[in-house]
């Protein structure tokens, strides 16, 4: 079954960080895909965080996010990472991984999208 499989989350307080992986079970990434990391927080829409394309660049991130945020894919081993630092309480969400030939900076019906993993950062 092609699948995303995500770890690392957790709960931290704020100023701290935390490493988000997400690894492709069962299909790889193509070198013209993007993929990249999405989030909901209770009571609140879906957003992007971010998104980096096929050639290595971010092309999507999230404003507040920016400069504390840092995501990296590595297709020798089909992961992509999301390395977060200097949390804040409102990054407080689930996290889900996101795959497609061509992602947006809007939620959406992708063609892969992980299950999510809980993000809890505390003041």
């Amino acid at each position: 079954e092609a699948q995303l499989v995500e770890s690392g989350g957790g709960s931290v307080q704020a100023g701290g960080s935390l490493r988000l992986s997400c690894t492709a079970s069962g299909f790889t990434f193509g070198e013209l895909d993007d993929v990249g990391w999405y989030r909901q927080a209770p009571g609140k829409a879906c957003e992007v965080v971010s998104v980096i394309v096929r050639s290595g660049n971010t092309y999507y991130t999230q404003s507040s996010v920016e400069g504390r945020f840092t995501l990296s894919r590595d297709d020798t081993k089909n992961t992509v990472s999301l390395q977060m630092d200097r949390l804040r309480p409102e990054d407080t969400a689930v996290y889900h991984c996101a795959h497609d030939r061509s992602l947006s900076s809007f939620c959406a019906k992708f063609t892969h999208w992980g299950q999510g993993i809980q993000v809890t950062v505390s003041s």
